[in-house]
């Protein structure tokens, strides 16, 4: 297996990354950014889910000067996604802590020399964020997707470096897994810079979280990626905490309760779905690593959840409740949850 090592190190506000810093957790904000409450509400909400970058789009000059008062009150770096014009990014650059730019749509040598000058005046560092939805025109677009997206980011760095700047992050997604996954690991081999990873216009929650999930996991599995940002068409509130679920089922980082579920059969002795789903509901507010067990019978239950830090094997009214591997109690089912509780209390 490839593993990526000793990629540069950027700085977003006071996030760290590349060079062994933790895969950090992103977003992008649903709302109108030029609606400064209601963007500074949701940029609140996904710091409490988790969220340690969020990106704001910056369609118009409005936006870009709302961005002032945004990044004030964020309690994360504010990264601006520019598209088309460059002067956008010249304001944005004032106030934000990074900022987004697609290959091939800021325009001339010139506009993009201009951006370079910003981002060095104010310390930011620049994501080129290659999409498939948006290529050069100027590739050859009968080559294999990867190579598409390899080539438009290569271009693009090269044109910062003729401008002597290389605080630099990039991307290079699509909608198709294999061809993402391909040009990562072309890209990784290529250029040291940390790379933000994901799947573009992944869909709905549904189809998109396990399409994300197959082709995020499979990045960094493979020891490639410094970011990763879920995209999907739901809540961002859903990005983040799907983020944060592909890093710990990779052992790359913890964060809140892992609830361990039986997928049931016909031994089970309790309604598994709905108890689990209670208990990730009743834990989601606590920050503390731990991995809840949910058993719906006596054949597997005391076995798995026996590797969880807690958890229940349940019988017909009744559970063993154990903590550490450990048999402590016997619980009624109207109990679970309050039981549940006051252990982790004690961790």
């Amino acid at each position: 297996m490839y593993k990526r090592e000793n990629t540069n190190h950027v700085n977003i506000g006071k996030v760290a990354v590349g060079y062994g810093a933790p895969v950090s957790v992103q977003s992008m904000t649903k709302t109108f950014t030029q609606d400064i409450e209601a963007t500074i509400a949701q940029i609140n909400a996904l710091a409490f889910s988790g969220c340690e970058i969020i990106r704001c789009a910056v369609p118009d000059i409005q936006a870009a000067q709302a961005l002032k008062e945004i990044c004030s009150r964020s309690p994360i770096p504010v990264v601006a996604d520019i598209h088309f014009d460059y002067r956008l990014a010249l304001e944005a650059a004032k106030y934000v802590q990074g900022l987004r730019i697609n290959p091939g749509n800021i325009g001339t040598d010139e506009r993009v020399k201009t951006v370079v000058e910003a981002a060095k005046e104010y310390h930011l560092p620049i994501r080129i964020g290659v999409n498939s939805g948006s290529l050069p025109q100027s590739l050859d677009h009968s080559r294999p997707l990867e190579e598409q997206l390899v080539e438009a980011a290569l271009r693009e760095i090269e044109r910062l470096h003729k401008f002597d700047f290389d605080d630099i992050k990039i991307s290079v997604k699509a909608f198709d897994v294999p061809a993402t996954m391909q040009a990562y690991l072309i890209l990784a081999k290529k250029v040291p810079y940390p790379l933000h990873v994901g799947i573009t216009e992944a869909g709905t929650g549904y189809s998109g979280l396990v399409r994300s999930s197959a082709g995020i996991g499979a990045i960094l599995s493979q020891g490639i990626g410094d970011t990763i940002r879920v995209s999907l068409a739901a809540s961002p509130a859903e990005e983040v905490r799907a983020g944060w679920e592909i890093l710990k089922s990779l052992n790359l980082r913890q964060r809140g309760v892992s609830v361990i579920a039986c997928p049931t059969c016909g031994r089970a002795q309790a309604e598994i779905k709905n108890l689990a789903l209670q208990v990730e509901e009743a834990f989601k507010t606590i920050d503390k690593p731990l991995k809840v067990a949910v058993m719906g019978c006596s054949v597997n239950g005391p076995g798995e959840a026996a590797a969880a830090d807690l958890g229940i094997a349940c019988g017909e009214g009744k559970g063993l409740l154990f903590v550490r591997g450990q048999k402590i109690a016997v619980v009624t089912e109207t109990d679970y949850i309050k039981a549940l509780l006051e252990q982790a209390l004690l961790f």
